[in-house]
């Protein structure tokens, strides 16, 4: 059983990761009039990462978006850095854009991050929702799933087989093509599987017993419910283990105050200026029909300990704090709030009664372990060569070693016991 560190450096199991996403967005504070740059913006984003991590909870996530008023359009980038300014903090994306981006640009940038972060990376992927942005990158909207679907076998297997061989319907054939660097330790990220309302993506997360995101802040607990169930059924039949051993997330707005009456005066103009669901349902109609919780540290544990009783047992809960014009000390204080009276008690209320078949949050030790059980990790070692393994076997002085068989590894052949996951 993996172990983390709390943040009193006292030991504590990986039953849950607790943690928060962004969207980054750049909206002007209702309250003042007031827009902040991209700069303020983005150093505001840095420090709220890190305070994160100060506070106790265990992920950050980053959205992806190519376009004004949003500033992340480079994710990996804003990790690396935020991973350089903390210790244990489980950095991921919310979402990879699985369809616009390149497969081979993910796998490296994503490896490369594993490397820098000590393997305190995973990584989110979404199709996105934007239908500009598909045209600004050679990519039609009215391909997504296919799309999601062909780039994500490319992309599990860049991170598999250190020779592919492949060619598909939307993007130029690789021949003998060996990404770099490998995973750290010889593993992939884990892979989350992100939608709000797509059954196919649940499908694909189930059909490679890979994670299933579901960011159900703008929905009802019933449509949730139906997709977390088709997840867990498809990944029982799929063959991954049991419908109890699916890992899922879930995504989730909080905003608070000591007192719930302070905490809905003060986030009503946020929440009917907001981008997204402005201008529409009424405040408390929302927080009815949705998991979105505007009310006392207490209200916020209710809340999401409810959950459980519609998805069952999950491994992740994220939480959107800053958004819609909020000003950073506004969110800072909510990140105390989530980490001084919301976290700890989520954590032990979860682990109530967590039947034992439940599986923790993956982390990447946790991964290594279940690849290699007590044998020593791959260590990627590069033979000489010229740069240019268009053909022939894998590049690599540790491929025949590690390989399955005691065959020669054959260009496009599978990596050894990292492949199997």
């Amino acid at each position: 059983m993996h172990i983390l560190a709390g943040s009193d450096g006292s030991p504590r199991r990986g039953i849950m990761q607790f943690g928060i996403f962004t969207v980054s967005d750049i909206t002007q504070d209702p309250t003042t009039g007031r827009t902040p740059t991209e700069a303020e913006r983005i150093q505001a984003t840095l420090t709220i990462a890190k305070h994160a991590e100060e506070v106790g909870l265990d992920v950050f996530a980053l959205g992806e978006h190519h376009n004004p008023p949003f500033w992340s359009s480079s994710p990996t980038t804003t990790l690396a850095y935020i991973a350089g300014q903390t210790s244990t903090l489980q950095l991921t994306t919310s979402t990879t854009l699985i369809t616009t981006n390149d497969p081979v640009k993910i796998a490296e940038d994503f490896a490369m991050l594993q490397h820098v972060s000590g393997g305190r990376v995973d990584i989110m992927l979404g199709r996105g929702n934007t239908g500009p942005v598909y045209p600004w990158f050679g990519k039609d909207i009215r391909q997504g799933l296919p799309l999601a679907q062909e780039n994500y076998e490319l992309l599990h297997r860049l991170w598999r087989e250190d020779v592919v061989d492949w060619q598909g319907r939307f993007r130029t054939p690789l021949q003998g093509f060996t990404s770099t660097p490998r995973p750290l330790d010889g593993v992939p990220p884990f892979v989350w599987h992100g939608s709000i309302r797509t059954p196919e993506v649940a499908e694909q997360a189930a059909s490679y017993g890979d994670g299933f995101f579901a960011n159900h802040i703008f929905w009802p607990a019933s449509h949730t419910q139906r997709m977390i169930a088709l997840y867990r059924q498809r990944f029982e039949h799929h063959g991954h283990g049991t419908a109890a051993q699916a890992i899922v997330g879930l995504g989730g707005q909080v905003f608070m105050r000591k007192n719930s009456q302070d905490a809905v005066r003060d986030f009503r103009p946020y929440f009917d200026n907001a981008p997204v669901y402005g201008h529409g349902p009424s405040l408390e109609d929302f927080t009815q029909q949705t998991p979105l919780t505007v009310g006392s540290p207490q209200e916020v544990i209710d809340k999401t300990l409810g959950f459980r009783d519609y998805v069952g047992d999950y491994q992740r809960q994220l939480w959107l704090l800053d958004h819609a014009g909020l000003p950073m000390k506004t969110v800072l204080e909510q990140l105390d709030l989530l980490g001084e009276e919301v976290v700890p008690v989520l954590r032990r209320e979860f682990a109530k009664n967590r039947p034992v078949e439940v599986p923790d949050a993956p982390t990447h030790a946790s991964l290594v372990a279940a690849t290699y059980g007590g044998e020593a990790p791959r260590q990627a070692t590069p033979n000489a060569n010229r740069g240019d393994n268009l053909a022939g076997p894998s590049p690599y002085q540790d491929a025949q070693a590690t390989a399955a068989s005691p065959e020669p590894v054959k260009t496009g052949s599978a990596f050894g016991p990292a492949a199997t996951r």
